[in-house]
């Protein structure tokens, strides 16, 4: 027989929304649950970017598929925290243009940068941003300097992270503490299966190691992330404009080998981006470690056998926009869900273009060599080199994308949205979502910041209303 408890408030997922929503719940005196499908760990327990990292702390080793031509390899967090432990923390608010297009398109309710705001300043207060004190790792100050020497301009981002104690602002670390200090109760280790309506209740089926646990509660917030909250909810018959519209920052990169060090291990993380092309594409600098290298190069063996002996000498760049419209399915007897996407050809081309405007940067920036880590295409060795590359090597193109979003997008168009302009979901009886399914599209920017400020303001708007 199942365990049973009871609660006023269930959150399913405890990354940024879901922390940022179960806090608010708890703090305005309501018996709180937090559900987590990953491990409970602390921040420090892996080495960022480390492999023992990616095995404790993403979904399936790091291992996730968007199936199309091209296809597109992304990742999730999964541990207490979600994506906010994995990342780099790079943080933006939303663009207004950004917010002015939702608005339009999905009709969403009250979502202005002025009405906005308070909620970032909310977020911002308990999970800080700063910025990189004195000069950027040489790493991240190359691609500013070609971007300069090009009359570009380009920006040191902010980051969620703490440099006089030197630790990130995750949720762990931030929300996570404060829902704690709340008197809220988090769940770790334990996967929601299906939810149901019943009694005037909230029903969660859950698994936790080998047992099943059933969660009773009045009100009920999803927030597993943008593909396995269209899944949980799908499972439990829940489909209207579920899953139909997931979409992807997806990257191109390059690596560059300059002609001194550039890439010494314990240097803060790289922060240069280069945005003034966006929302075309934007461009911005990887962790450079070996072994991401090696990862980025897996289909150009040439300059991937030089890692050995030129890594401080590498760095690893990425070019990023918005193409790929991806939808989410659950297949009979699999756990997780099958993810497929389609692309316009437009936005592959503004991508390539945005991969030739990078690698002209890095020449720039006096880069010895650049190699398009695209298989079999040749490692370049000047700036007239890019003309001569082919027109569109999409077959062969390697995507990747850490931001994933928009599967259940918020609004009152109902041709469009799963749910309405504050994260109720239509026929859901009080349903709500409360992470980056919510967006209505590509965020442009680095999407933690939006999806914080989303889940303060739709919290909020929850608890005025009693949940109703």
């Amino acid at each position: 027989m199942a365990d049973r408890l009871r609660t006023d408030v269930a959150v399913i997922g405890s990354g940024p929304g879901g922390a940022v929503t179960a806090s608010l719940c708890a703090e305005a005196g309501y018996a709180t649950l937090l559900i987590e499908d990953g491990p409970d760990l602390p921040l420090e327990a892996n080495a960022h970017f480390s492999g023992d990292e990616i095995l404790s702390k993403y979904r399936n080793a790091g291992i996730a598929m968007a199936f199309g031509k091209p296809s597109v390899s992304f990742v999730e967090g999964r541990c207490v925290g979600g994506g906010s432990e994995v990342n780099r923390g790079l943080y933006h608010r939303t663009p207004a243009y950004v917010l002015e297009q939702w608005s339009r398109s999905h009709r969403v309710d009250h979502l202005t940068e002025a009405a906005l705001a308070p909620h970032f300043d909310a977020c911002e207060q308990t999970a800080r941003i700063s910025r990189l004190p004195g000069t950027a790792p040489d790493l991240s100050q190359r691609l500013g300097d070609g971007a300069a020497r090009l009359g570009w301009d380009a920006i040191a981002a902010p980051r969620l992270y703490d440099y006089g104690a030197g630790r990130k602002q995750s949720m762990s670390e931030t929300f996570v503490p404060r829902f704690r200090q709340a008197g809220g109760r988090l769940i770790a280790d334990c996967r929601a299966t299906r939810i149901r309506r019943l009694g005037g209740k909230w029903e969660v089926t859950a698994r936790q190691g080998r047992g099943d646990l059933t969660i009773e509660a009045d009100a009920l917030f999803v927030a597993c992330g943008a593909v396995q909250t269209p899944a949980l909810l799908r499972r439990s018959g829940f489909r209207r404009n579920i899953g139909n519209s997931l979409r992807f920052h997806p990257m191109m990169k390059a690596v560059a080998l300059f002609d001194a060090s550039v890439n010494r291990p314990g240097d803060p993380d790289p922060v240069h981006q280069i945005k003034m092309f966006e929302p075309r594409f934007g461009i911005g600098c990887s962790i450079s470690s070996p072994a991401l290298l090696a990862l980025a190069l897996a289909g150009n063996p040439q300059m991937r056998a030089r890692i050995g002996s030129d890594a401080a000498r590498m760095g690893l760049y990425y070019v990023q926009n918005g193409t790929g419209h991806a939808r989410v399915r659950n297949l009979p007897a699999m756990q997780d869900p099958l993810v497929s996407i389609r692309h316009e050809e437009e936005e592959l081309d503004q991508l390539y273009d945005g991969l030739k405007h990078l690698m002209r940067a890095l020449f720039a920036a006096g880069a010895e060599a650049v190699q398009p880590c695209i298989r079999g295409f040749p490692l370049l060795r000047s700036v007239d080199e890019i003309a001569a590359l082919p027109a569109q090597p999409w077959r062969s193109a390697l995507l990747t994308s850490v931001h994933v979003f928009a599967s259940c997008p918020m609004g009152e168009d109902m041709s469009l949205c799963a749910t309405d302009s504050w994260g109720r979901v239509h026929g859901g009886d009080g349903l709500r979502i409360a992470d980056a399914s919510l967006m209505c599209g590509p965020t442009i920017a680095n999407p933690q910041g939006s999806v914080m400020a989303i889940a303060h303001r739709n919290a909020l708007h929850a608890l005025e209303r009693r949940f109703a």
